[in-house]
């Protein structure tokens, strides 16, 4: 060795970059959706990182598409407003007023701030709802709950409470060919002329499948999927993940997350990803390291 040999930071940096070598090449071209939500929404040191791992992916040639989601900044709407809010198997009950405001923070407010984020961090970024350009069209969502007095279900209206039912990603196919990032509000008109509010799992899980996307990731606030012993389970398919349902391993909110990424996959996603959106570049260390960074959900 030399005097002037590099120092070992900067190697190690070398070598950062040379394990990632085989992933870039493997993901050139390909389309990742990914859910961006949770806590990683209100903090500007994790809102400053996601951003730049975007436009890191954009610049490698993948051609990320960011579907967000703003429960908690509706809820702060509503409670400003004095609209009282009201749940049902974790989906608010929306009427007419609740969709209205719903729509302006969603597709306002914290859409707009995304493509911002991703403008100051050296990106090109264009938001919209799927109401654009008949983006994405949705129908009612429907649901029952038991009674258990009476023993039997009864069906409860959520309101304008929606669920995708057709995509169309012509206008998305034309943004990434320009060089433009997507960030989608999870928004969107069904048939009968209503809007209606989508939850942001499922409707970048339906974009993921509608695009054939190589990665689709949803952004939490756990570290994955853990096991009984609290260690995480970095890989999962269909059969396993029903058989941690039915043992009870998985509970919860995780359950629907887990339903959206079978689905995605199931309609043709090679791979969905659960992952910890409270460390910071856990997309990037998920994508370009040997380890991963969370759980992956295959075929």
């Amino acid at each position: 060795m030399t005097d002037h040999a590099p120092a070992p930071a900067l190697l190690a940096k070398a070598e950062t970059l040379v394990e990632a070598l085989p992933y870039l090449q493997r993901y050139a071209g390909q389309t990742f959706v990914v859910k961006y939500g949770g806590h990683a929404m209100g903090s500007p040191e994790l809102q400053r990182d996601f951003a730049e791992d975007v436009v890191l992916l954009k610049a490698v040639g993948i051609n990320p598409v960011v579907v967000h989601g703003g429960g908690p900044q509706i809820g702060a709407m509503l409670k400003r407003l004095g609209v009282e809010s009201r749940f049902v198997d974790g989906l608010r009950v929306t009427d007419a007023e609740t969709a209205q405001i719903a729509e302006m923070v969603l597709a306002g407010s914290i859409n707009k701030e995304i493509v911002g984020w991703i403008g100051q961090a050296g990106g090109r970024a264009v938001g919209l709802s799927g109401k654009d350009a008949g983006f994405v069209t949705a129908e009612k969502v429907r649901r029952d709950t038991p009674d258990k007095l009476q023993g039997i279900e009864r069906h409860v209206d959520l309101g304008f409470v929606g669920e995708p039912v057709g995509v169309d990603r012509r206008i998305i196919d034309t943004l990434s060919a320009a060089g433009i990032i997507p960030v989608v509000a999870p928004i969107a008109i069904g048939a009968d002329g209503h809007t209606y509010n989508i939850n942001a799992d499922t409707m970048a899980g339906a974009i993921a499948a509608a695009l054939g996307a190589s990665r689709f990731f949803l952004l939490t606030d756990v570290v994955g999927v853990l096991d009984k012993q609290g260690e995480l389970l970095t890989d999962l398919d269909p059969a396993r993940i029903a058989e941690l349902r039915a043992d009870g391993t998985v509970t919860g909110g995780m359950i629907p997350k887990l339903e959206t990424c079978v689905a995605a996959v199931e309609a043709g996603v090679d791979a969905a990803v659960i992952i910890d959106g409270r460390v910071p570049h856990g997309m990037l260390l998920e994508i370009f390291t040997r380890e991963g960074a969370g759980t992956l959900v295959h075929r």
